[in-house]
C-alpha cells in the first residue's frame, strides 16, 4: 500500500513538470544596436525579448532549467569585432554551449514586402540531426494552435550553421501583416504563443 503510494505521487509529480531534468535555452534575437526587422517605433527585438521571458517562465512552470542569451536591450558585439553582428552571433553560441542544453530556441519575428504572409514558422539546420525533428514538431504545434499554414524551412544563417546543439530558429510571425502585428503586441498572444512552443517541447521529448 505505501509502495503504491509513492508510485501514485511520483507519477503526479513527473506529470506536472514533464520537463524535469531538461536544460532550455532561449536566444531572444537581436537587442541593443540591433533593431531587427521594424515597424514605425515597433521594435523586434522588444518583441522577442517579451516573448522570451514568457516562454522562459512557461517552461519553467513544467519543470526545465532555462538561460537566456540576454535578459536587456544588449547585444554582444565588441568595440574589436570588424563585423558587429558576426560577433554578437559568435559570442552567443559560445554562451550556449558552454550550457550544454538539451535544446535551444531562438526567437525572432518575420517580415516580407507582401504584407498578406502571415503565420509562425521554424528554421532548422542540418548540422544537427534532430534539428529538423524539433521543427517538424514545434510548426505542427503552430499549425493547430495558432492556425499557421506555413512549413518547416532550412537555413543557412550563420547562428544556425554554426551551433552543433539540438536547436531551431523560430520566427513567431509576420511585423509586416496587420493582423499579426497586432497580436504580436498583446500579452494574451504571447502568451498563446509560448503554450505552443512548451507544449510542443514536451512532446518533442517524450518521441
Amino acid at each position: 500500500m505505501v509502495n503504491t503510494f509513492i508510485i501514485s505521487e511520483t507519477s503526479a509529480y513527473v506529470n506536472d513538470l514533464p520537463l524535469l531534468g531538461k536544460v532550455i535555452y532561449i536566444d531572444p534575437g537581436h537587442g541593443g544596436r540591433d533593431p531587427g526587422t521594424s515597424y514605425g517605433g515597433l521594435l523586434e527585438k522588444d518583441l522577442n525579448l517579451s516573448i522570451s521571458f514568457k516562454l522562459r517562465d512557461e517552461l519553467m512552470s513544467k519543470g526545465a532549467l532555462v538561460y537566456m542569451t540576454r535578459e536587456s536591450d544588449i547585444d554582444f558585439s565588441s568595440r574589436w569585432d570588424i563585423k558587429k553582428k558576426r560577433g554578437d552571433l559568435y559570442r552567443r553560441i559560445l554562451m550556449m554551449e558552454k550550457a550544454s542544453p538539451n535544446i535551444y530556441l531562438s526567437i525572432h519575428i518575420n517580415w516580407y514586402d507582401n504584407p498578406i504572409w502571415r503565420g509562425a514558422g521554424v528554421y532548422y539546420h542540418k548540422i544537427n540531426k534532430k534539428n529538423e525533428t524539433l521543427a517538424q514538431v514545434i510548426q505542427a504545434g503552430f499549425k493547430e494552435d495558432l492556425n499557421s499554414k506555413r512549413s518547416i524551412k532550412q537555413t543557412d544563417l550563420y547562428l544556425y550553421s554554426n551551433t552543433k546543439i539540438n536547436g531551431v530558429l523560430l520566427e513567431c510571425g509576420y511585423l509586416s501583416n496587420p493582423n499579426e502585428r497586432y497580436l504580436l503586441q498583446q500579452d494574451s498572444y504571447q502568451k498563446e504563443i509560448t503554450k505552443s512552443i512548451t507544449k510542443s517541447i514536451i512532446k518533442y521529448f517524450s518521441i
